[in-house]
């Protein structure tokens, strides 16, 4: 029953946190801290229930270790606050692998979910990048404008690998005295060659999101509580004596950078496991 109810309750606050963050583009406090108040509470509970101190010893051995990865991720200016947060409150919740799931865990229960949220984290920056270069135009424009501008550069790059991939495809078959079909070795040249193509031109077109879908000048008058200034280190919002002191400055206009509304993954990565249980394992049964 307890596995249950954690599970739930982990599923509805980053379900109502990931909401916020799509709408607010941040994660109230209050809910990340709720959902550890009553992990903290229902560990306890079940401690007394069965005399043993191991649930409430597993809440805190796996949730304050999460929590203090989390916030090295914010102090190094790659998550929220918020995200931090919310990825410890699920593991202080969820420290063991619930009992009604029936998969097989490499890894102790929140290590797995951690590279769960990573792998599903990756698919959906891709997918939340690309709605936003059909929805604002100019990155696209950049975008081809960038891929065009180096195109000469690139396709020489593509030719001397397709050569290099060829000529090491050529020097195994010989090696392993294997039968040299001209059909085989172009496959087996061009198909980690396209890999490369797509992955220089996902990489291209990150740095196109991030240069010109994330960063934003507007005018001071526009400023509020909350934005955060390019020069920002860490993922920190103005406060309200910050937003009077730019205004007072005499600045006419400020920069200030967004970026992927991370918060969903989390629920996200929740009903993976709960519907596949490892991604790792899921990827190499039906995709590999």
């Amino acid at each position: 029953m307890f596995s249950e109810i954690r599970f739930l309750v982990a599923l509805l606050g980053s379900v109502v946190g990931g909401a916020y963050d799509l709408k607010t583009t941040e994660i109230p406090d209050i809910i990340p801290h709720a959902m550890i108040i009553l992990a903290l509470f229902l560990a306890i509970v079940e401690s007394l229930i069965q005399h043993s101190y191991l649930p409430i010893f597993y809440s805190l051995v796996a949730g304050l270790p999460f929590l203090a990865f989390g916030f090295l991720l914010y102090y190094f200016g790659q998550w929220g606050g918020g995200d931090a947060k919310l990825l410890a409150a699920i593991v202080f919740l969820l420290p063991t692998k619930p009992n009604f799931l029936n998969f097989n865990f490499l890894l102790p229960f929140p290590l797995t979910y951690l590279l769960n949220v990573l792998y599903v984290g990756a698919g959906y920056m891709i997918l939340y990048a690309l709605v936003l270069a059909f929805m604002e135009k100019k990155i696209l424009r950049e975008f081809f404008k960038r891929v065009e501008a180096s195109a000469t550069f690139f396709s020489l790059v593509a030719l001397a690998c397709f050569i290099a991939f060829f000529a090491t495809n050529l020097y195994f078959t010989s090696v392993l005295d294997l039968e040299k079909d001209l059909f085989i070795l172009l496959r087996n040249s061009v198909l980690p060659l396209v890999l490369f193509v797509s992955l220089i031109l996902l990489w291209k077109f990150v740095r196109v999101v991030e240069d010109v879908g994330f960063k934003k000048r507007i005018p001071v008058s526009k400023l509020k509580v909350g934005d955060v200034l390019l020069e920002s280190k860490r993922w920190d919002g103005i406060t309200e004596a910050e937003l009077r002191k730019i205004k007072k400055s005499g600045k006419k206009f400020v920069t200030i950078k967004t970026g992927v509304r991370f918060g969903p993954v989390f629920s996200l990565a929740l009903l993976f496991t709960f519907f596949y249980g490892d991604v790792t394992f899921f990827l190499t049964r039906y995709l590999i």
